[in-house]
C-alpha cells in the first residue's frame, strides 16, 4: 500500500530585496523534492506582499513575465479588502505543510511564521520569536553577548541618535575602518565598508533607506569568510565548514558575488582549518543556534581574523538554496544529498509542530467583575 502524499505549499517571492533570490531557491527546492512523497503547489508573494494563487504563481514559476502576470492577477482581485494579501489561500486546496523559501522581509522576520501558526499547520524553519530575533542584527548580537558567543563590537545608530555618532566618535569607539549595515536586511544589501567621514555619511544615508536601525561594526583585518550549516531542533547537528574567497579588489562577500556573478569566487568545500579553530567555530554556531531558539535549519556566517580568532557574523534562518548557495552544498560534502536534506527539513518541521501541539493552555472564566475601592488624592 502506497503512503499518502503530503500536500506541500512552496512559498516564494516576497516584498524584500531578495525577491528574485527567493525565486531561484524555490526552483531548486521544487526540483529536489521527491514527487513520490509530495504533492507540491507553488504560491508567490508579490513585491507588494500580496499572495497569488497557484495558477498565477505557477505561470511565473514556469517563466512568464512576472509584472504582466501580477498585473493580470491584480485586475481580478479586490485589493481594497483587508484580507487581500492572503485571499489566495481560500482556493489553495488542501495544504498539510508549508515550505517557505522567502528570504528577508516577510519570510525571515517572523511574519509568515505567525501566519502558519494561525493556520495551525507545520512548516520548515524557526518559529516567530527566533525568526524575528535572528533577522534583527541588533537583537541577535544582544542574545549572542548574553550567551557568551564572540561577535564584532558595534554601536546602534538610529535617526534619533545619529547626530551623536559623528565620524570622530566612531573612530574612537570602533577604529578607522567600520562596516555600516541595516539591522534588518539580508544578502549584504545596504552594507558599506567605511574608512572616512564622507563614506560614513553616504553609508548611513543608504542604510537608512532599508531600516531605521543601523549597525556600525568594527572591521576585522584581512578576515576569512567561513560558513557552517546547522540542521535540527532540540539536538541540532553541524555540517563541515565552508570557506569563501572573494576576488581580489572586492571588499567583502557582497550581493553580486552571492547571487549575480560568482565566477570569481572560490568556495572551499569543505574548508581545511586547524582542528582547534574548526571545533571552536562549530561549538559557537551550535551555541548560538540554541541561544536564539532556532529550529529546522540555519546557515551561520563567521569572520576569522589574522590570529585565527573567529567572530560570529550573523545567522540566516531561511538560507538561500540557489546553485551558488552554500547551505545545501555544505551538507552535500557532509554526506547529506539535496533530496534527503529536503526530507529532513520537512520531518523536522512536522516534529516541531507536534511538539508545540502538546503545550496546554488554561482558560479560566472570569465571572462577575469585582472592582476594589478607589481612593483619589
Amino acid at each position: 500500500m502506497t503512503a499518502q502524499k503530503l500536500n506541500v505549499a512552496l512559498l516564494f517571492g516576497g516584498n524584500s530585496s531578495e525577491h528574485d533570490v527567493s525565486k531561484r531557491s524555490a526552483h531548486n527546492i521544487f526540483d529536489g523534492m521527491n514527487k513520490d512523497k509530495y504533492n507540491v503547489k507553488v504560491f508567490m508573494f508579490t513585491k507588494d506582499g500580496i499572495l497569488l494563487d497557484n495558477n498565477y504563481s505557477q505561470r511565473i514559476f514556469d517563466g512568464e513575465h512576472e509584472d504582466q502576470v501580477v498585473k493580470e492577477a491584480y485586475a481580478k482581485m479586490d485589493l481594497d479588502s483587508p484580507l487581500a494579501p492572503l485571499a489566495a489561500l481560500q482556493s489553495a486546496g488542501p495544504i498539510d505543510f508549508f515550505f517557505p523559501v522567502i528570504h528577508g522581509n516577510l519570510g525571515e522576520d517572523g511574519t509568515v511564521q505567525g501566519l502558519f501558526r494561525l493556520l495551525k499547520k507545520p512548516y520548515v524553519g524557526s518559529g516567530i520569536t527566533a525568526s524575528a530575533l535572528s533577522f534583527d542584527k541588533d537583537y541577535t548580537k544582544r542574545i549572542l553577548d548574553l550567551a557568551g558567543v564572540r561577535n564584532t563590537p558595534y554601536v546602534l545608530v538610529t535617526p534619533e541618535n545619529r547626530d551623536q555618532y559623528t565620524w570622530s566618535v566612531i573612530q574612537k569607539e570602533l577604529g578607522n575602518t567600520v562596516f555600516v549595515k541595516p539591522a534588518k536586511q539580508g544578502s549584504s544589501v545596504g552594507i558599506h565598508k567605511v574608512t572616512n567621514e564622507a563614506e560614513f555619511k553616504e553609508a548611513l544615508d543608504d542604510a537608512f533607506v532599508y531600516d531605521y536601525k543601523v549597525l556600525v561594526e568594527q572591521a576585522i583585518n584581512n578576515p576569512r569568510e567561513i560558513e557552517i550549516s546547522i540542521l535540527g531542533n532540540e539536538k541540532p547537528i553541524a555540517s563541515k565548514l565552508g570557506g569563501v574567497r572573494v576576488p581580489k579588489g572586492d571588499e567583502f562577500y557582497d550581493y553580486e558575488n552571492k547571487f549575480v556573478d560568482a565566477s570569481g569566487v572560490v568556495f572551499d568545500l569543505p574548508v581545511i582549518l586547524p582542528d582547534k579553530l574548526t571545533k571552536e567555530i562549530t561549538e559557537m554556531a551550535l551555541k548560538a543556534y540554541k541561544a536564539l531558539d532556532m529550529k529546522g535549519l540555519a546557515r551561520i556566517d563567521f569572520l576569522v581574523d589574522e590570529n585565527d580568532v573567529p567572530y560570529l557574523g550573523e545567522p540566516n534562518t531561511l538560507p538561500g538554496f540557489t546553485n551558488i548557495s552554500l547551505y545545501p552544498q555544505m551538507w552535500s560534502v557532509s554526506g547529506i544529498d539535496y533530496s534527503t536534506l529536503i526530507d529532513k527539513l520537512i520531518e523536522l518541521g512536522i516534529a516541531e509542530f507536534e511538539r508545540r501541539s502538546k503545550i496546554k493552555y488554561s482558560f479560566k472564566e472570569l465571572g462577575e467583575e469585582h472592582v476594589g475601592k478607589k481612593e483619589y488624592h
